[in-house]
Order: structure tokens, then sequence, then C-alpha cells
């Protein structure tokens, strides 16, 4: 066995990193209405690749409208009812969505996440980029107004 692992870097073996639960952080990049915290990035662990941490929006409460850069996000929802909202050839398009669930954001896609429950909303996220790259918006639209205005 040991003489597969040479000729790698002394890289190659680094020490996985924990995260305890009170150590996520909320020093991140925010938007109005939701909550986000990072736990793994460059910041926090030296990552090259992935940002991975969760956002919570209140009850009866709407995220402001953003995008993450060229990242993709990939977002799972741990509990609550959240709505994804993103404009479609200038109509605004709700994602409904329940425990158990995913979603995927593309590079520079607009959206908001709304919670219409009495309970909040919890998504766990991973993106393409070892930062959180947050760009708040003033609409979803190009022209900087959503479909409903």
């Amino acid at each position: 066995m040991a003489e597969l692992q040479q000729g790698f870097p002394d890289d190659w073996h680094q020490p996985l990193r924990h995260i305890p639960a009170t150590q996520v952080s909320a020093e991140t990049t925010q938007t109005a209405g939701m909550t986000r915290r990072e736990a793994v990035s460059a910041h926090t662990v030296g990552a090259q690749r992935i940002w991975m941490g969760e956002t919570r929006v209140a009850a009866h409460t709407a995220s402001g409208d953003h995008h993450h850069g060229d990242s993709e996000t990939a977002i799972h929802v741990l509990s609550g009812h959240p709505v994804f909202v993103f404009a479609e050839g200038g109509e605004e398009v709700r994602l409904a969505t329940s425990p158990g669930d995913y979603v995927f954001v593309p590079p520079f896609t607009p959206h908001r996440e709304e919670n219409p429950d009495d309970e909040e909303a919890v998504v766990l996220i991973a993106r393409s980029s070892q930062e959180a790259i947050v760009v708040n918006l003033p609409g979803l639209t190009p022209q900087g107004h959503g479909a409903s205005d």
C-alpha cells in the first residue's frame, strides 16, 4: 500500500475539516429578508471549488432579488415550504417546494426566496465557487422591475 502513495505531493493527504454548528458564520454577504450562514468556503476551510452553507427565511417574509454571479447553486430544502421566484419571458415563475426537495439555480439567474408559511424555512446551499457570490438586484428583470411591478 505504501508504494501506491509514492509520487503524490504532500498535500494529497490533507486532513479533513470539521465545522461545528457553533462555528457556522453569518459573516458572509447577505440579502434583505434572509440570513445566510457560511460553513465551507475559502474563508472557513480553504476550499478551492465549493461554497456550502444554509439560508433561513422567516415566516411570511421574502428575500430581496439577487443572483450568484457565475456560480451554479444547488439548494436542498430542510424545513418549511419556501417558494423560489424567477422571471421567464417577462413573467414571474414560482417554484413551491417542500422538505426534501432540491432546486438548481443556473449562473447569473435573478431570483428570490419567499416564505408564505407560519414556520421558518431552512435550506442547505452548495455553490460551485469557494466564495458566497451574491449580487443584490432592484428586480428580477434587466430593467430592474419584477414582473408584478
